[in-house]
């Protein structure tokens, strides 16, 4: 197994930006063999990380190098800053494109990686899972699936937000300068129920989803009205919810699950329900 540490310049961000990248690139054959997912090409994870987190958030809070080895799967931390992983108007701000896009163009091209959808995954927490799945259903032809754990899917909390209010993420100046005229989120394309929405009227095929969220967790309504949504719209969703708060606790309860179901063969058993 290796650990990179990549720094490269970014045209989307106008700067140099650094990813990590877990590369299970020298597993010994004594941990290999019998191990069905050395049977096949390695695959790919674009992992994302939280608000106020960055590129080592997912390598400090999890054991990320033995999943790797175990599942032969690569896995790419970008650091998004505080950022939502959308395109913001200000000049090197694309976060949305670089990860979506020029990231995943840049790894290929760099590292030779698997470049079919199928091969390829993206999955993140808290602002990292909102942006996962934004990001899938924005670039739906780059990722075959994706997972949120406690996904901060925020929008209808922050589209009637007024100046000088605030919740538990940050205040109406952050999400404005994020998100652009908070007003117009019904309709723009920082929110993935409007990215959905856009799929289904040209049927075009939405990635499956995967999502989990703690039952103390503060953002576990906003997953709740996330996932009827979805299920609303004859989505393709496993949703799972139990005990536990917004921590690392909680996801290191749900990173190898999700990488299971990432990795599960189509036709197999979906659930939507409580563990």
């Amino acid at each position: 197994m290796a650990l990179l540490k990549m720094d490269f310049y970014s045209d989307k961000l106008k700067r140099f930006t650094t990813v990590h990248v877990v590369l299970p690139n020298d597993t010994p054959d004594m941990m290999t063999a019998g191990n069905p997912e050395y049977a096949r090409p390695m695959k790919v994870l674009y992992l994302l990380h939280g608000f106020s987190g960055y590129s080592m958030d997912w390598l400090i809070g999890c054991g990320l190098q033995d999943l790797s080895v175990k599942y032969n799967l690569a896995m790419v931390l970008p650091s998004g800053d505080n950022s939502f992983y959308v395109d913001r108007e200000a000049t090197g701000c694309a976060y949305g494109s670089f990860v979506g896009e020029e990231l995943i163009q840049y790894i290929t091209k760099t590292l030779h990686f698997p470049n079919k959808k199928e091969d390829t995954f993206v999955g993140g927490l808290s602002m990292g899972g909102f942006g996962a799945i934004r990001l899938a259903l924005r670039y739906p032809d780059n990722y075959g699936k994706v997972f949120g754990l406690s996904s901060a899917m925020l929008i209808k909390q922050i589209e009637k937000m007024q100046p000088g209010e605030e919740n538990p993420v940050a205040n109406y100046a952050y999400f404005r300068s994020v998100f652009g005229d908070l007003r117009q989120l019904e309709i723009s394309e920082n929110n993935p129920l409007f990215l959905l929405k856009k799929l289904k009227e040209q049927n075009q095929p939405v990635p499956p989803i995967y999502m989990a969220c703690g039952t103390e967790d503060f953002l576990l309504e906003d997953n709740r009205d996330f996932v009827r949504s979805l299920q609303e719209e004859a989505v393709d969703v496993e949703y799972h919810e139990s005990e536990g708060t917004h921590n690392w606790e909680f996801w290191n309860g749900y990173l190898e699950k999700a990488i299971q179901w990432l990795l599960k063969k189509e036709g197999d058993n979906d659930k939507t329900g409580c563990d």
